[in-house]
């Protein structure tokens, strides 16, 4: 929106599809009451509105929203090729959060036990990697399991 003068009313930008209660009302709107809204709006207003909100990097999400309530074809004749971009975005499933590597890398045996581990070092090794706390990254190099090998360069700390 413009930059108004602090006495007058706020001004909807030039390219702004809506009237100002209109748009301020989608802004405001929760995901319950949204489509309701929408429902109000002709398609081909309601296919410019997308693209209006769709351009702005702060509205971006609330464009998608309302792309999702349009066709397709209302969407091409309100942005051209833009629109069906906007249609394919809109319709995409979100993706999976992804996972914290954190917990995968924590051993899952008790503390007591993760000592167990270091006869499998080289006596040489053993003294001296046994003095000093273990990380989760040393722990977890020193995990093997019966009848797998040691993978060189999995343990930048114990160099094994």
């Amino acid at each position: 929106m413009t930059q108004a003068h602090p006495t007058s009313g706020a001004e909807p930008e030039v390219d702004c599809p809506v009237s100002l209660e209109v748009l301020g009302s989608v802004y405001r709107a929760d995901d319950f009451d949204l489509p309701l809204i929408l429902e109000q709006i002709p398609p081909l207003k309601r296919a410019q509105l997308a693209a209006y909100l769709y351009g702005k990097s702060h509205m971006h999400k609330l464009g998608l929203k309302v792309a999702r309530s349009c066709e397709r074809d209302d969407l091409v004749r309100a942005a051209g090729e833009i629109g069906s971009v906007i249609h394919g975005q809109a319709h995409l499933k979100p993706s999976r959060p992804v996972p914290e590597a954190a917990p995968q890398l924590r051993a899952k045996t008790p503390p007591a036990r993760r000592r167990s581990a270091s006869p499998a070092l080289p006596r040489s090794r053993r003294s001296a990697s046994a003095a000093r706390p273990r990380s989760a990254t040393s722990t977890e190099c020193l995990r093997i399991g019966p009848g797998q090998g040691r993978l060189p360069g999995r343990c930048p700390r114990l160099h094994i």
